[in-house]
């Protein structure tokens, strides 16, 4: 069994302005300390990074919500394990084909892409689903482990993400454009950018489909 252990949060600003970060969701022992890692390669804009994940982390359901309600990491925790598998697989796709890239920006687009997935501060995307009253009947689970909250006010993930993001962290033109057209041509908005795309896009496109359709397909298996 999976150990779980609880993160406390202790970041920089904290000093400065007085005040104490709470203690977050429980995360998997599994993924707390690779999720650590990852953060940790935030320098440049480290205390601004601080009080982004501090808000994402205490005000919203990042760290437990899944990534999709029937799909890829359909599951607690899944939208944080494809956040760190997304930014690790990038980090080694970088190195070989951009080692020009900063490993800060790789980590802030690959951690934060699907932040719209967590919803608005008390208000989640997703709900755990409940069968309708015929299949409690006939003894059947709900169709789908999870359920999009109906009551958002709708924005497509990436452009949930940038609102929540900018709030607390300056993004560079080059991230903007990575997180906001990270699904690629799979999605008919993004044709506009066909051909346009930034390295940091390219990078992050590629290793959110690896992510998706091979390393989570495997561990499904």
């Amino acid at each position: 069994m999976k150990k779980e252990v609880k993160i406390v949060m202790e970041v920089d600003y904290n000093k400065a302005n007085g005040l104490m970060t709470k203690e977050v969701n429980k995360v998997p022992e599994y993924l707390a300390a690779r999720y650590q890692s990852l953060k940790d390669l935030v320098a440049d804009r480290k205390v601004q990074f601080a009080e982004l994940m501090s808000f994402i982390e205490n005000e919203t359901s990042y760290l437990s919500t899944p990534a999709s309600t029937r799909f890829h990491l359909c599951r607690e925790f899944g939208l944080l394990e494809h956040s760190i598998n997304v930014a690790e697989t990038m980090l080694k796709i970088k190195e070989i084909l951009a080692p020009e890239l900063s490993d800060e920006s790789c980590v802030i687009v690959a951690l934060l892409h699907d932040l719209g997935k967590a919803g608005m501060p008390g208000n989640p995307q997703y709900f755990e689903n409940e069968p309708s009253e015929r299949q409690k009947w006939a003894g059947h689970p709900a169709s789908t482990p999870y359920r999009f909250n109906n009551d958002l006010v709708y924005l497509s993930v990436p452009i949930r993400s940038i609102y929540l993001i900018l709030q607390y962290f300056p993004l560079s033109e080059e991230e903007v454009q990575a997180i906001v057209y990270h699904d690629g041509q799979y999605v008919e908005d993004n044709r506009s950018v066909a051909t346009k795309e930034e390295k940091l896009t390219l990078l992050l496109q590629y290793s959110d489909n690896w992510s998706g359709f091979i390393t989570e397909e495997e561990k499904i298996e």
